[in-house]
């Protein structure tokens, strides 16, 4: 209840913010850059925002995104130029209009009059792109298609803005030119240099984000260009971390539906093309033969199955222990091979688990006599987008006044009760649900939890009342006389 009552505070106080900060225009936007790194299934943004206060005693700058970059984006973060601490973000929703997105961002200090500060939006766009032509042959070239809004939306005045969109590769197959647009435009519209489309600079533009301004000049700008990296997507992840404090270890299972989301293969799969393009080292970029895992260190027990049975074409390198006080950051190495290249459009569902030390992930708080334990969101394939996530975290059981942090929102979270065998009153598991998960959701979720010196012994205990059971069945058994007599 008290986390409601907040979060509707910080609401209305937000919204009357934006209502007194548009009304009375108190910045200018002296430039504002936007670098789009292009990719496959997700698109780095970088949108740079030089701004300057026009009234003194301003706390609170607010950033526009349009409906579509609003759906696409999973992942955003504003932090002051040259500085690692991010800003608090208060997302607002829709304006009046329905036109824009808007968020509040907190400044570090309140700025006086014809003060300057240089804000640094980050995102990543999931699902951005799509692949154009959609089918091709086993040995064409994958070409993707990459669209989005010319102008950057602010409601404030913009001396100058400009767009770079930047592809992987210089071989870009064709850009859209903007129309309508002479009033803003100096030197030109769009220029090309290498791998570099650079939209303006557009000047004097007035405020954007309203729906006049969008009626008549915004518009759609779009990048043909070519990825030689399979687009992977993870329809569906399924992560079970359980906790044993018996066995001083820590499991973690993944349930994995890997698909390829790059062009459709046109035709058949030809085998004999597929193993002589592959001795040669020239592949299609849109076929996945291989896999390259980071696992936490001190991994052992690793194994890795799909629908058939195990697979053995993996090979890990394991790191040692790292200790929680350490600063050094250490990988275990998993090379995985599936059991078919997987071409586009191709689905591929296996199972990978290991076990680590419980020592290296949890810690013991001696004041209030809790447990924490931190287990990652997820292991993050490269170049892949987390459609659904489903994270658990089985507590052991008798574990009482669970508490948990997870680094982000997720769409739910819960806590269940799970029975497996040797139980009596079934285990605590804590429950989370993702959606759109990329490399910036490689978070830790922290769970708190207390266990009951006589929660510590229900297990032998239990094991040791079925034992005597079956002692004791075994002995009136031997007793009984089931003959039949005259």
């Amino acid at each position: 209840m008290l986390r409601r009552w907040r979060t509707l505070c910080l609401l209305l106080v937000g919204s009357s913010l934006s209502s007194f900060s548009l009304a009375g225009s108190p910045f200018e936007n002296t430039a504002i850059v936007r670098t789009i790194d292009l990719g496959g299934s997700s698109v780095h943004v970088s949108t740079t925002f030089a701004i300057k206060a026009l009234e003194a005693g301003q706390t609170v700058y607010h950033v526009t995104l349009s409906k579509g970059e609003k759906e696409k984006t999973s992942w955003v973060e504003v932090k002051v130029k040259g500085q690692a601490k991010p800003l608090a973000i208060t997302d607002l929703g829709e304006d009046e209009s329905g036109a824009a997105h808007l968020m509040a961002v907190t400044l570090p200090t309140r700025l006086s009059v014809n003060s300057t500060l240089n804000l640094v939006l980050e995102s990543v766009q999931t699902h951005a792109t799509r692949p154009y032509p959609a089918r091709v042959t086993q040995g064409d070239p994958q070409l993707l298609n990459y669209e989005t809004n010319l102008f950057i939306l602010s409601p404030y005045d913009t001396l100058v803005q400009r767009t770079k969109v930047r592809s992987p590769s210089p071989n870009i197959i064709s850009h859209s030119t903007p129309e309508g647009v002479d009033e803003f435009v100096q030197d030109g519209a769009v220029t090309k240099s290498g791998a570099t489309i650079t939209y303006g600079p557009y000047h004097n533009v007035q405020r954007s984000a309203i729906a006049q301004f969008i009626n008549k000049y915004q518009q759609p700008i779009s990048v043909h260009y070519h990825f030689d990296y399979p687009v992977l997507e993870v329809k569906k992840l399924e992560r079970s971390a359980e906790i044993s404090h018996w066995g001083a270890n820590l499991n973690i299972e993944d349930k994995i539906h890997l698909h390829n989301s790059g062009p459709a293969l046109k035709g058949h799969f030809s085998r004999l093309e597929y193993q002589s393009r592959s001795y040669f080292g020239r592949l299609p970029p849109h076929i996945l033969n291989r896999l390259t895992l980071h696992l936490p260190p001190g991994v052992t027990n690793t194994y890795f199955y799909d629908l058939n049975g195990n697979v053995s074409t993996s090979n890990l390198r394991a790191a040692p222990s790292v200790p929680k006080t350490s600063k050094a950051t250490q990988h275990s190495i998993l090379e995985m091979r599936p059991r078919y290249p997987l071409l586009g459009g191709w689905n591929y569902s296996f199972t990978l688990g290991f076990d680590t030390p419980l020592q290296d992930s949890a810690s013991w708080d001696a004041v209030n006599g809790r447990y924490i334990v931190a287990v990652p969101v997820m292991t993050h394939i490269p170049g892949s987008v987390v459609n659904e996530a489903t994270v658990r975290v089985i507590l052991p059981e008798g574990a009482t006044d669970v508490e948990f942090i997870s680094p982000f929102p997720p769409l739910s979270s819960g806590v269940s009760t799970l029975v497996t065998y040797l139980d009596t009153i079934g285990r605590p598991v804590v429950s989370f649900d993702y959606k759109d998960l990329t490399d910036k959701h490689t978070g830790m979720i922290y769970v708190s939890y207390r266990v009951p010196f006589s929660a510590h012994l229900r297990k032998p205990l239990a094991v040791g009342a079925a034992f005597f059971s079956l002692f004791m069945l075994h002995f009136v058994a031997k007793r009984v006389d089931l003959r039949l007599h005259k």
